[in-house]
C-alpha cells in the first residue's frame, strides 16, 4: 500500500481513511500535530488514491495489506496508535485482531457499530442489478453526488462536502469495499480487545446510526471513552480539525498546545450523545 509519513518523531500514529477516501484523509490532522514528536502515517487502503488494486479483494486480503504496512511503520519495540475513520475503524480492528499487542491505544472517528440500511441497499443481491444502479446513480453520477449532499445538509457544516471524494475513484473498488463491510458481522467478535485504551470520537450532527452505535461500543469495551466534537457532522477532521488533533495528540509534544484532557473542546459522555439525538 502507498503510505504518506508526516512528521519525523518517535511516537507512531497510524491512520485509516474511511469509505471513498484516500490518505490526503488525514493532512488536516498533520497540520496540527506535534511534528518533531509523532510521526503520523497514512495509507492509501487497496485500490484506492495511488495504492493499486487486489486480485482478489477480500476481508483477509486487506487486512494483510494493512497489518504489513503497520508493522512496516511501527518496527519491533515500537508501539502504534491506530486512527481510523468512519468504515476504516473497522478495518483498524481487523487488523488489531492480529497485531493487539503492537498496538498501544486505538482513535475510532465516526465508527458505525452497525450497517445501516441505507449502505446495504447498494450491494443487495435481491433485486438483480438494482445495488449497482442506486450506486451509480447516488455516487458515480455528478447530479446525484450534489443531490445526496444537499440532502445530507443536516449531517455536515455548511462548508463541507459529504460526496466530493467519490468525484474521482474506481467505483468498483469503492462499491466492493460496501460489500466487504457488510460481511464482518456483529461487533460483538470484537468484544475480547480490553487491554488496548480507546477512544471514539464522533459529530454532534453526524448520523443517528453512528450516535447509536456509541453505546454499542461501549457495552464491550468498558475501557472506551467516548466524545463528543460541538458542531461537528459525519467528517469531523474536516469540521472540528483542531478539537480533533488535541484528541488524538492528547500526550504528545508541549502540553501548552497538547492538553493532557480536552473536555472543553470536545466532551464525550452517552448522555449527551442522546441529547444530540434528540435535537437531531
Amino acid at each position: 500500500m502507498y503510505v504518506k509519513r508526516y512528521g519525523e518523531g518517535e511516537k507512531i500514529y497510524f491512520g485509516l481513511h474511511g469509505w471513498s477516501g484516500d490518505h490526503r484523509t488525514f493532512a488536516p490532522l498533520a497540520a496540527n500535530m506535534p511534528r518533531a514528536s509523532a510521526s503520523l502515517y497514512s495509507a492509501d487502503l487497496p485500490g484506492c488514491g495511488q495504492s493499486p488494486a487486489l486480485s482478489s479483494l477480500t476481508l483477509d486480503s486487506v487486512t494483510d495489506e494493512i497489518v504489513k504496512a503497520v508493522l512496516i511503520a511501527a518496527p519491533p519495540g515500537k508501539q502504534i496508535t491506530l486512527i481510523g475513520n468512519c468504515s476504516g475503524a473497522i478495518l483498524a480492528l481487523l487488523a488489531v485482531e492480529r497485531i493487539e499487542e503492537r498496538v498501544r491505544r486505538l482513535v475510532l472517528i465516526d465508527p458505525f457499530a452497525y450497517w445501516p440500511w441505507y449502505f446495504r441497499v447498494f450491494v443487495t443481491k435481491s433485486f438483480g442489478s438494482f445495488g449497482r444502479y442506486a450506486y451509480r446513480t447516488t455516487f458515480a453520477n455528478p447530479f446525484g453526488r450534489w443531490l445526496t449532499n444537499q440532502s445530507l445538509r443536516a449531517h455536515r457544516t455548511a462548508e463541507t462536502d459529504l460526496t466530493n471524494s467519490f468525484g474521482n475513484i474506481d467505483h468498483d473498488v469503492a462499491q466492493r469495499y460496501l460489500a466487504l463491510l457488510a460481511e464482518v458481522g456483529g461487533i460483538e467478535r470484537f468484544a475480547g480487545l480490553r487491554r488496548v485504551p480507546v477512544e471514539i470520537v464522533y459529530g454532534e450532527r453526524t448520523f443517528g446510526a453512528v450516535k447509536q452505535s456509541i453505546a454499542m461500543w461501549q457495552q464491550i469495551w468498558p475501557q472506551a471513552r467516548a466524545r463528543v466534537l460541538a458542531g461537528a457532522g459525519h467528517l469531523p477532521i474536516l469540521e472540528a480539525t483542531t478539537a480533533l488533533s488535541e484528541i488524538v495528540f492528547a500526550n504528545d509534544g508541549d502540553e501548552q498546545n497538547f492538553a493532557a484532557t480536552t473536555e472543553a473542546a470536545a466532551t464525550g459522555a452517552a448522555a449527551q450523545a442522546r441529547e444530540s439525538e434528540a435535537r437531531a
